[in-house]
């Protein structure tokens, strides 16, 4: 069996280290696993010694170029040359594409893989030689043969397992002819009188289709057109105003105002209960206006933010009172100034009682307020009825001091446009419904104070509440230059 081999011309390949061997086989030892070849050929290069062995551990691939005269695997005897293939120096990596064999010669591997009996176009789609080796001018062949007793068989691809070759696959696909054959026109008719005839909605613009999914606050069903004007008053004010969600806000004058609040206190809404509830708005407003949240934590007490709220000694005094307490029982820094008087208000009075159990500051003197300034400024030192008091020193030196601080200032309850104002505001938290508000009233807010529905019918004021579902008990309001229609 050995000796079948012998005078065969064979590439060796011994990996990057040893190289690539080439020559003719002199002899092979099947006990010792090796084999020997005569005038051999290292990378190209003739070797100076005759012969060189080689074991079957140092083999990585073994190639036949030429089967020799005595090989009995060789039908004819061919005179080949014993020249080898030239190949590059120093890179052995390249020897396996210039030695590429023949469409004759075979692989190692390949040889192992021939089983007697099987069919030869089996072990050649089967083997892993037959589609990478071949040389580059080689041309896969063809064969043309007759089926079922007659006609010419389709082309075959013997690179992908025998299948059938498509004539037209050669042919460009002629795009612009195809397309030109499509009637889009007709094609989207008949889609719509389908669907007509189907009872489904015809395709139209995307304000008229109707949405497959709805969000959270979207309402599924048909409801009655919107109607902003929900709040008809008497006799209206200059000005009109409008919430965030687009509700139209009429302002109303201070006589309207003081009957509504006459009629609520006659029903129970008392003057206390009153100060009470614009109490906690105007100090929930506050608290939202010096970072809500996102100060008021226990990680923050070391900040805790200063706020001095200016009363004069009447009913919008008072409602400031109660604001700096409800400030001051959530860990405010409060500063309450109230100038000295023999006699105020029993509202006043009552609320200066409890104010003072909170461990907030009063001071009835300009001086002992802060020379830096504070987070904000409450004002409460105007007042409906008694325009007398801003000529009062304490007065003017207080809202001096307002301006002079660079704090922002919240206005509460202040008077209508025609009592001039002497600090600026940012913001202005009104009572119920707005009065007519001049330009330095900044930014203004509403308060809910609890008055009922049937209370603004008595005065002939058709109410809505414009404050939706918010937990809040104040409104944001846009002033707006004219009258909305």
């Amino acid at each position: 069996m050995a000796a079948d081999w012998l005078g065969s011309f064979v590439s060796i390949n011994c990996g990057p280290t040893l190289g690539v061997y080439q020559g003719e086989v002199s002899s092979v030892d099947q006990t010792c696993q090796t084999i020997s070849l005569r005038q051999p050929f290292h990378n190209g290069v003739k070797c100076p010694v005759p012969e060189v062995t080689f074991s079957a551990i140092d083999i990585k691939d073994l190639k036949i170029l030429d089967f020799g005269k005595g090989s009995s695997r060789n039908g004819t005897s061919t005179n080949k040359s014993t020249t080898p293939v030239a190949v590059p120096k120093g890179d052995p990596r390249t020897v396996e594409k210039v030695n590429s064999p023949q469409h004759f010669s075979k692989s190692y591997g390949e040889r192992h893989l021939e089983v007697p009996g099987q069919p030869k176009g089996f072990r050649k789609r089967h083997n892993s030689w037959s589609s990478s080796s071949r040389g580059v001018n080689q041309v896969t062949p063809k064969k043309n043969g007759v089926k079922n007793g007659g006609g010419q068989m389709k082309q075959r691809d013997d690179e992908c397992f025998g299948d059938g070759v498509e004539d037209g696959l050669n042919a460009d696909f002629d795009f612009e002819g195809n397309l030109a054959l499509f009637d889009k026109a007709a094609v989207f008719s008949e889609i719509d009188i389908s669907e007509r005839r189907n009872g489904a909605r015809s395709r139209g613009t995307p304000q008229d289709q109707t949405p497959t999914r709805y969000r959270h606050d979207e309402n599924i069903l048909e409801a009655k057109p919107i109607v902003y004007r929900q709040i008809v008053v008497p006799q209206p004010g200059d000005k009109e105003y409008c919430t965030d969600s687009g509700l139209v806000v009429p302002s109303i004058s201070y006589e309207l105002q003081k009957r509504l609040l006459a009629v609520a206190e006659r029903y129970g809404l008392t003057l206390d209960r009153r100060l009470e509830m614009t109490g906690v708005c105007a100090s929930q407003m506050a608290l939202t206006l010096l970072g809500g949240p996102n100060r008021f934590t226990p990680k923050n007490l070391h900040q805790r933010p200063t706020v001095a709220v200016l009363c004069g000694p009447h009913v919008q005094g008072a409602q400031g009172i109660s604001c700096g307490r409800h400030l001051a029982n959530h860990e405010v820094e409060v500063i309450l100034f109230l100038p000295n008087f023999v006699k105020m208000l029993d509202c006043v009075t009552s609320e200066l009682t409890l104010f003072n159990k909170t461990g907030g500051k009063q001071v009835s003197n300009v001086k002992d307020l802060p020379d830096t300034p504070v987070d904000l400024i409450i004002n409460c030192l105007d007042c409906h009825e008694n325009t007398f008091l801003m000529d009062q020193p304490w007065y003017r030196a207080a809202a001096d001091w307002a301006n002079q601080n660079r704090a922002p200032v919240l206005s509460l309850d202040p008077p209508v446009s025609g009592q001039c104002q002497a600090v600026e505001a940012k913001w202005s938290l009104c009572l119920c419904l707005p009065f007519s508000l001049a330009d330095s009233a900044g930014r203004v807010y509403l308060c809910d104070i609890g008055i009922p529905r049937q209370v603004f019918q008595e005065v002939g004021i058709k109410y809505h509440s414009p404050f939706g579902c918010k937990l809040s008990s104040h409104c944001t309001l846009r002033n707006g230059n004219r009258r909305l229609t």
